[in-house]
């Protein structure tokens, strides 16, 4: 399994861009997502920019790793997560995360 990391980018140079996050630095690669700008927050999987995300995003993907780590060292579990789980979501929900149509509509 992989996790993708939010990280802030630094600076910039063909292809790559030089990013922070959750305490360290990386050389990343920017070809999937084209070369971002100064500030910018980018969801890295083994060193490669895979999206660009909002700092929003940064965030919330940042407190579930957070929550997880805790979780690994026995420490938490107990805390809400900052987003429904599948198991809690309606089927409509459901649908409209995967980008599903719904059954009972029809396309002309």
């Amino acid at each position: 399994m992989c996790i993708g990391i939010p990280m802030q980018t630094l600076s910039v140079e063909p292809g790559f861009a030089l990013c922070v996050g959750r305490g360290e630095h990386r050389r990343v690669r920017t070809a999937l997502v084209g070369e971002p700008r100064p500030g910018d927050w980018l969801l890295v999987f083994l060193d490669s920019a895979q999206e660009r995300i909002s700092a929003q995003r940064a965030a919330e993907v940042d407190a579930t790793l957070d929550l997880l780590a805790a979780v690994q060292a026995g420490k938490g579990g107990g805390a809400a997560a900052g987003f429904s789980l599948p198991s809690q979501l309606s089927a409509d929900e459901l649908l409209a995360l995967t980008g599903a149509a719904h059954p009972l509509e029809t396309t002309t």
